[in-house]
């Protein structure tokens, strides 16, 4: 399992270092190991809408790319092909938001995942759930 948890991370490195949008967003990764992956960021004053809340769509964002380090980091090219989320509590400027993507299915030609997202005092801010494609192309 070590040498599977060490590619995962190889994928999820190589994955960060050509996404500008996940560098956008101050994406920490924590924690990654097969088929999961644990991320964290910091809401940023330019990242709220209309209503002085974050936008729903840096929440997706950040659920979307746990998602994506968590369903293509066996090295096997993997697309969403469908996605939804839950809003469950408000998101402030300041807030520190940590998503966690666990493997439900990890099937061979698909996968699906569900990714929660804390906020710094450990309460459920949305629920995100992806189901992916697998390609037969590598990553690395």
């Amino acid at each position: 399992m070590a040498d599977t948890n060490r590619t995962a991370r190889q994928v999820v490195d190589h994955m960060m270092q050509h996404d500008r949008f996940s560098q956008w967003l101050g994406i920490e990764v924590l924690e990654v190991k097969t088929g999961a992956s644990t991320i964290r960021m910091k809401v940023r004053e330019e990242m709220v809408n209309g209503f002085g809340i974050a936008h729903g769509g840096i929440a997706f964002s950040l659920a979307d790319s746990a998602f994506a380090f968590a369903c293509n980091n066996r090295n096997q090219l993997s697309v969403a092909l469908d996605t939804s989320i839950n809003f469950i509590k408000e998101v402030r400027v300041g807030d520190v938001l940590t998503a966690t993507a666990t493997e439900e299915h990890n099937g061979r030609s698909t996968g699906l995942y569900t990714i929660q997202i804390l906020n710094q005092e450990e309460k459920l801010v949305a629920r995100f759930k992806g189901l992916c494609y697998r390609t037969d192309k590598n990553l690395i």
